[in-house]
């Protein structure tokens, strides 16, 4: 008769794995420069928000999260993006390096991207544009590959990976002009065929959430997201946010949101409380991948969250 594995098995076995090990400790080398290299360029960091009426709606699939307490329902957050927005009418600029919880559909689990529980570092900018967030990334994201090849070069010996640190600009590739030359398949595509990371602009408006800014088009998002070249895909998303009350609610029909779910968001809006923002998100996770030449995600965590399977 054939064993079946015991949970409490796969548990040790990956702690014990050495790949585990080293790629956690390029992840934590990686959390550490980026909070560094934001401080540097004047954002305050916030704690993350864990629960709140309010979370990202996503434009995906996910299995909602929620509870009561009292007489309020609460969800965990899946994004900060609302509080992202009000935490700028405080301060210019604001990072959270935020455990985020998503709880996807199983199918996600061989994509190698995706755990169900991920770190997600985010960060808003107010009075600033697209290109303002993408020129602070890409200075992040050349330190912290640098950092990592200086002070982590035993583990990513270990993990036979030696990642190249991009030349700046990072190049960049608009949505529909991919998508109309590779097809519907044109990310993938695109990030086999790149060697260094390269920006994909001018989100399709149905692609995005109504918080997105409309660009003059009417047609696209003034979004971006940034592409891991070799096949390991998208990172990060953002781009500028919607914050004038009458173009939030064009934009809430148009996707089919409920005001009313987001009543006290729509209420500082029409009191024209909020105020232009950027901003982005990326995950942790994500990157350590990448820098690591893992196959999966899982391992760049103790305790993966991995979607439609047992966890501790």
């Amino acid at each position: 008769m054939e064993r079946t594995e015991k949970l409490s098995d796969r548990i040790m076995e990956h702690l014990r794995d050495p790949f585990v090990r080293a790629a956690v400790t390029v992840k934590s080398k990686v959390i550490a420069e980026s909070g560094n290299f934001l401080r540097g360029k004047g954002f305050v960091e916030l704690l993350p928000t864990i629960i709140s009426p309010v979370t990202d709606p996503l434009n995906h699939e996910v299995h909602n999260a929620k509870f009561r307490y009292y007489d309020q329902e609460y969800k965990l957050m899946q994004s900060m993006i609302f509080h992202k927005q009000l935490a700028c009418t405080a301060f210019d600029r604001i990072f959270i390096i935020s455990p985020n919880v998503r709880l996807e559909t199983s199918e996600k689990a061989s994509s190698g991207r995706h755990l169900f529980e991920f770190t997600q570092i985010d960060l808003e900018m107010r009075d600033s544009r697209r290109e303002d967030v993408m020129e602070v990334m890409e200075g992040l994201i050349v330190n912290v590959i640098t950092s990592v090849k200086r002070d982590c070069g035993q583990a990513l010996d270990y993990l036979g990976s030696d990642p190249a640190v991009p030349s700046r600009p990072f190049p960049k590739v608009k949505y529909l002009d991919a998508y109309d030359q590779y097809g519907k398949d044109f990310e993938t595509i695109l990030s086999k065929s790149f060697t260094e990371p390269f920006w994909l602009i001018d989100i399709p408006i149905w692609e995005r959430e109504f918080y997105d800014r409309l660009s003059d088009d009417g047609k696209t998002l003034v979004d971006m997201d940034l592409i891991l070249p070799l096949g390991f895909g998208e990172a990060l998303s953002g781009g500028e946010r919607e914050w004038e009350y009458r173009r939030i609610v064009k934009r809430m029909e148009f996707k089919g949101s409920d005001p009313k779910e987001l009543s006290w968001y729509m209420e500082i809006a029409e009191d024209g409380n909020l105020v232009p923002t950027a901003g982005c998100g990326f995950g942790v996770e994500r990157l350590t991948r990448y820098l690591c030449s893992l196959d999966h995600v899982a391992k760049t965590r103790l305790f993966p969250k991995v979607p439609g399977q047992s966890c501790i």
